[in-house]
């Protein structure tokens, strides 16, 4: 599966939770840990036992890799990436899951003609669930962005989209989603405890409830919209939940579409 990869390595710049959740991912999948090459301070303690193995933490790269993917925070970029400038203008595929940078800035780094992709996954990594969009820039060419999937696809889903600016809205959407989801859980259980039940019983009825619900969404056929209404007699519990959840200008919808659209602008705020 990463036969090319291993002939020419792969160059991992931190490794934090995603980049360690990607990288459980290619080793599993096979890869080699000897054709891993790791740039981060501060390796944890599960790279510091694959190091026993073959894994290079802090050493000499490769002078051409098959590929660099940037996978530390936004916001450390500017010290991290010009260690790599010598591997720009080059075929070395640069894939970058850090939010908010865009290409452009990378290659005023690298250069210009460096084959650049941005991907925006999700914390679902660490279990094999997530979903991953990615672009390319114009020196990505169709085998370049094969191999990207391949890399990404070792911890869920991967889709493509067709601009660059739509990345800043998937990262609103399902980079950031996790955290909704995981507030909601909270949210639920508060509402529980304002009924009268425990602490622990309200957090596990609520975290069931919202990891079954997404379980059934994953498995069936059947639309969002299908699986709500199946669920929800006329006149009943649930119908009179949802028509607070689901009330005109004041309900879900309209507070999601807030929230994923200051997530989006912070994004490009980012980007700046």
């Amino acid at each position: 599966m990463f036969k090319d990869i291993e002939a020419q390595g792969l160059v991992l710049l931190g490794c934090g939770k995603m980049g360690s959740a990607l990288l459980q991912g290619w080793l599993a999948n096979g890869l080699l840990v000897r054709s891993v090459y790791i740039i981060d301070p501060n390796p944890s303690d599960w790279v510091k036992e694959l190091m026993g193995q073959g894994l290079n933490v802090n050493l000499p790269l490769p002078a051409a890799p098959a590929i660099v993917l940037i996978a530390v925070k936004p916001q450390m970029m500017g010290a991290a990436l010009p260690q790599l400038q010598a591997l720009g203008n080059s075929k070395t595929i640069f894939l970058s899951i850090a939010a908010g940078i865009r290409m452009a800035q990378f290659a005023d780094i690298l250069g210009q003609k460096t084959p650049i992709i941005r991907a925006m996954p999700n914390t679902p990594a660490s279990v094999a669930r997530a979903i991953t969009a990615i672009v390319g820039n114009d020196y990505i060419e169709a085998a370049e962005k094969a191999l990207a999937q391949r890399l990404l696809a070792v911890v869920g889903e991967v889709v493509e989209v067709d601009t660059e600016d739509q990345i800043d809205i998937v990262t609103g959407v399902s980079g950031s989603g996790p955290a909704y989801v995981f507030h909601m859980i909270e949210a639920l259980a508060a509402a529980a405890r304002a009924q009268g039940l425990s602490e622990a019983l309200a957090m596990r009825l609520a975290r069931h409830t919202v990891t079954g619900a997404g379980e059934l969404a994953h498995r069936s056929s059947e639309t969002a919209q299908n699986l709500r209404v199946n669920v929800t007699s006329p006149g009943g519990t649930t119908a009179a939940a949802l028509s607070v959840l689901m009330a005109e200008g004041l309900g879900l919808t309209e507070l999601m579409t807030r929230t994923v659209d200051a997530a989006v602008n912070r994004g490009r705020e980012l980007g700046k």
